[in-house]
């Protein structure tokens, strides 16, 4: 793994952990993390009341790199992963589902998008 791959990796880790903290504070209560199957992997997954929510996590420098970070194919295998946890967890059956966002910016603010890329 090359210097650049680590450091952005260790970015990613740490972002994903600002994520967890930031949602715990806001009332949710974190089910995964870094959930990976062989359709593809979801950075958190989170409870909040009756529904389920599939959270992605992106660190950049900005707001635009951020939210144009989020490409279709990588979408499409999170929801792929996501249909893999709701039929291994019953409980996951009864609830609805929300695909958010979370963005680590920077300057370590943090921007939840909620329905980031599937509308309610």
């Amino acid at each position: 793994m090359t210097d650049k791959r680590k450091l952005a990796e260790k970015r990613g880790r740490r972002a994903e952990s600002l994520a967890v903290v930031f949602l715990r504070l806001k009332g949710y209560r974190v089910l995964e993390v870094r959930y990976k199957t062989a359709q593809g992997e979801i950075d958190i997954i989170a409870r909040r009341k009756n529904l389920l929510i599939i959270i992605e996590v992106k660190s950049r420098d900005n707001l635009e790199e951020a939210e144009r970070s989020l490409y279709p194919s990588a979408l499409n295998r999170i929801e792929d992963a996501c249909e893999i946890y709701i039929a291994r967890n019953c409980f996951a059956q009864k609830l609805g589902v929300r695909y958010d966002a979370i963005f680590v910016l920077k300057n370590l603010k943090i921007v939840h998008r909620k329905n980031a890329w599937r509308p309610d």
